[in-house]
């Protein structure tokens, strides 16, 4: 019993796996699959038997459609006609909102371009490839354009030639003498149903048509819908469209999403194309063939959409007609400068011309006088040139190539006139075929037209530039014929100044001049210039020049050749008023070219010196210095003597003195403002280029003796400096501490350094040296065997140096003694041993 179990269960087990492996084909169709790129908004994914588009149908119309046509299996065909009952029940129930509503239309291309945004980001590298051949077809773009709506709205007039199918509404208008008012639909039998009239047959008749026999069927029953004794009609009969049906179109062949629309009635074979996405990369835009009934009832040519803007063979769609695609015939690319570089498709007849005229001509600067076209033969590919003429006529194959290169950076009839003329620059050689019709269309030579010698620069056939030179007044007289110019022929007339040396004239010294910076001195010359005007020119004079002797340098330009004493130059001295207008006393020397006139400095003219005094004076600051002679005994006198508390032994001069170094370019500048800061006395610290110099004076005895020897005569920039009494002294150096120790009167050298500690071991006590508080230094001197020190006074410093090498101690002094008399004992003994041999 319990083998039976098991063995059903295994049986049941195995029948349960047969069956989900026989239903996994069928579960992988019902996968959706991505959609493709590009595709336009409510345009099914897949080909075949889908059906549905959110744009051709009322309301919801397509959605169901779209998700029943993606059924696999034998059950599309009912899931189908399941969709249809469904949007024909939603036409019935939403009457009120037309199949082209922008709302749905808009929500639809806003989820469709998220869609087409994640899709294009997992494009394959030759799914790039392809999409980027597309782009640069002519006319892709217009099917790729999510703004272009071609969609005919349904608010529209009912157009006369309307052909009435199943689903249609027709809506009946009776007025004027009788009026009635009915709303029908066209059944799926083609019949309309009417209250006393009944059925009435009117599938695949026109709006007009109908309405001719409605006329018929209610004029029985209702007076005055036909006209009698040659009057018209007195009650009207008006037919138009309620809501329109949907008919079903097959979109065939090249294009991008090929399969089954449904669309609105009133579209035409263009929006159905649309609505597949248009042309792919293979496709023909130049032949899209409207096939009805087995039977090609119409051809559409693209381009004459996008060049004229209309299209003849745009026929309104019916159901199951099919719009078919093919592949293209001819096809080329055009790159380069023209308006619009792309692919173009050409029909078998057309040209070259045709081609440009497609891609909007050529650009401002194309070349255009002849283009490069690269063609692929069976083998390979070879260049042909084709000149302009030939556009019209030559023929294009399929994968040619046409470049259009940029007109060369050069002109074809370019002449050039430069120098002295009225109005130089470029001209045409077509107006200006001669060199005397060229200077006439620049106005003429200019009065300094040197026109003796005319240059003119040709440039020859093997791009090397002739010199050809021309006496031009020789033309004037018809001496020699007019010279025929050429293509970029450069014409040069020059000018009488620019063949002569600039003259000029200079002048330097005690002038005004504040543009010495930018004119070193020199003046242009004019002819019958004075020196007078050279002189104002220059600002006029200072008021330190002399002008008694102002000289007036002239070169020779006759003197001896070779001789050793020969004459380079003239002198010319002259005695100027100051006053340098017309009426005043002047020389009125004319000025030569290049003539150089000096203004020295007057000798009689000083500016004012100082000199400063600071310290122990009863009015200490700056003195200005009186005669040329004036000494120190003459500035403390005027600072009114020294105090009581001054140190006269301490007094010390000061005198720095600007250095110019004469391996160095002086700035001019910085020396000047250096001189004023020594003669105002405010240099301080350190100041490159400023010598500083304390001069030790003995200022007790120049006071006591005014004008002696020893007093100095000051100098500008001077400083006077007279301390307070000193009573202390400072002892440095090689001491066992260093201090400043009270002076004391009857105090020796030795009894300050021994209040420092004394010397060290490594003391210099015999170069010891003090320095005295005006600056002057005393060294220690030897007298024998003993050092005679420097007397000490009040502020000095006293300076023990260090020993350079280090002192010996006992038993080295011992051992260099006994080594050094050792040697000597030895050199006695070899001398007596000479003198006993001979």
């Amino acid at each position: 019993m319990n083998r039976f179990k098991l063995a059903k269960s295994y049986k049941s087990i195995l029948l349960y796996l047969l069956c989900l492996f026989i239903s996994l084909p069928a579960l992988s169709q019902v996968i959706i699959p991505q959609s493709l790129p590009n595709a336009p908004t409510g345009t099914s994914p897949q080909s075949g038997n889908a059906t549905g588009t959110s744009r051709g149908n009322a309301g919801n119309t397509g959605n169901t459609g779209n998700t029943q046509g993606n059924q696999p299996g034998a059950n599309q065909q009912q899931q189908q006609q399941q969709g249809n009952q469904q949007n024909a029940d939603n036409q019935g129930n939403e009457k009120g909102k037309a199949p082209g509503d922008p709302k749905l239309q808009g929500q639809d291309q806003s989820e469709q371009s998220k869609i087409n945004d994640t899709t294009s980001a997992k494009l394959t590298p030759e799914d790039q490839e392809k999409e980027a051949l597309r782009q640069k077809i002519y006319g892709y773009a217009l099917f790729a354009d999510k703004n272009l709506d071609p969609i005919p709205d349904l608010q529209i007039a009912t157009p006369t030639n309307y052909i009435v199918g199943p689903g249609d509404e027709l809506k009946i208008f009776i007025y004027n003498y009788a009026e009635s008012t009915f709303e029908v639909d066209v059944t799926k039998d083609g019949f309309i149903s009417l209250p006393r009239v009944g059925n009435v047959y009117v599938a695949g008749r026109t709006i007009e048509e109908v309405r001719k026999i409605l006329i018929d069927k209610f004029s029985k029953f209702t007076p005055g819908l036909i006209g009698t004794g040659g009057e018209t009609a007195r009650t009207k009969l008006m037919v138009t469209l309620g809501d329109v049906r949907t008919v079903k179109v097959f979109v065939t062949g090249e294009v991008i999403n090929p399969g089954t629309y449904q669309v609105s009635s009133l579209s035409s074979a263009f929006n159905a194309l649309y609505q597949a996405g248009g042309p792919n990369e293979i496709g023909s835009f130049r032949d899209v063939r409207v096939v009805r009934q087995g039977k090609v009832v119409s051809h559409i040519d693209i381009y004459d959409y996008l060049v004229n803007g209309k299209i003849d063979g745009d026929i309104r769609v019916q159901d199951n007609d099919n719009v078919v695609v093919g592949y293209y015939l001819k096809r080329a690319e055009i790159a380069g400068m023209v308006k619009r570089p792309g692919i173009y498709e050409l029909k078998p007849e057309e040209k070259l011309g045709d081609m440009l005229r497609y891609s909007g001509g050529f650009n401002d600067k194309a070349y255009r006088a002849r283009l490069k076209v690269q063609r692929i033969t069976s083998k390979e590919r070879k260049i042909l040139d084709v000149a302009e003429a030939n556009y019209e006529s030559f023929e294009i194959v399929t994968g040619d190539s046409v470049n259009v290169e940029t007109v060369l950076d050069r002109f074809e009839n370019i002449v050039t006139v430069e120098g002295a003329v009225m109005r130089p620059g470029d001209y045409a050689l077509d107006n200006s075929p001669s060199l005397k019709q060229l200077i006439e269309n620049a106005q003429g030579l200019r009065e300094d037209a040197f026109v003796g010698r005319v240059s003119v620069l040709r440039t020859r056939q093997d791009l090397v530039l002739e010199s050809i030179s021309i006496n031009y007044t020789d033309i004037l007289n018809n001496v020699t014929p007019d010279l025929i110019l050429t293509r970029l022929d450069r014409v040069i007339i020059p000018s009488k100044f620019d063949m002569a040396e600039s003259a000029y004239v200079s002048v330097n010294g005690e002038v005004n001049n504040t543009k010495i910076g930018e004119n070193e001195g020199k003046f242009p010359y004019t002819v019958n210039m004075t020196l007078e005007d050279l002189l104002v020119q220059a600002g006029g004079l200072k008021e330190s020049a002399y002008t008694s002797e102002i000289e007036v340098i002239r070169r020779k330009r006759n003197s001896i050749a070779g001789a050793a004493n020969a004459q380079i130059s003239e002198v010319f001295k002259f005695d100027v008023d100051r006053d340098l207008s017309l009426n005043s006393k002047g020389s009125n020397f004319t000025l030569m070219p290049f003539d150089q006139v000096t203004v020295r400095k007057s000798p009689n003219y000083v500016e004012q010196q100082s000199v400063f005094v600071e310290g122990e004076v009863l009015i200490a600051g700056p003195y200005t210095i009186v005669n040329k002679n004036d000494k120190i005994s003459d500035v403390i006198k005027r600072a009114g003597g020294l105090t009581e508390l001054a140190y006269p032994e301490g007094a010390t001069l000061l005198r720095r003195t600007l250095v110019r170094e004469l391996d160095e370019p002086t700035d001019f500048d910085q020396a000047e403002q250096t001189e004023k800061s020594i003669k105002s006395g405010t240099i301080i610290g350190d100041v490159p280029n400023v010598k500083e110099e304390s001069i030790g004076i003995k200022l007790k005895n120049i006071l006591k003796s005014p004008g002696s020897f020893e007093d100095l005569i000051v100098q500008e920039g001077d400083i006077i400096r007279i301390p307070k009494r000193l009573e202390t002294v400072q002892v440095n150096g090689a001491v066992l501490y260093p201090t400043t120790v009270k002076y004391g009167k009857g105090m020796a050298f030795s009894d300050y350094i021994s209040q420092s500690g004394g010397f060290t071991v490594q003391s210099l006590r015999k170069s010891s040296y003090i320095k005295y508080p005006n600056g002057n230094v005393d060294r220690t001197r030897r007298f024998l065997f003993f050092n005679v020190y420097p007397k000490v006074e009040p502020g000095s410093e006293i300076f023990v140096p260090v020993r350079a090498a280090p002192v010996l101690n006992t038993q080295q002094a011992i051992a260099t003694a006994t080594g050094l008399l050792s040697s000597v004992m030895g050199l006695i003994v070899t001398v007596l041993a000479f003198r006993s041999i001979r």
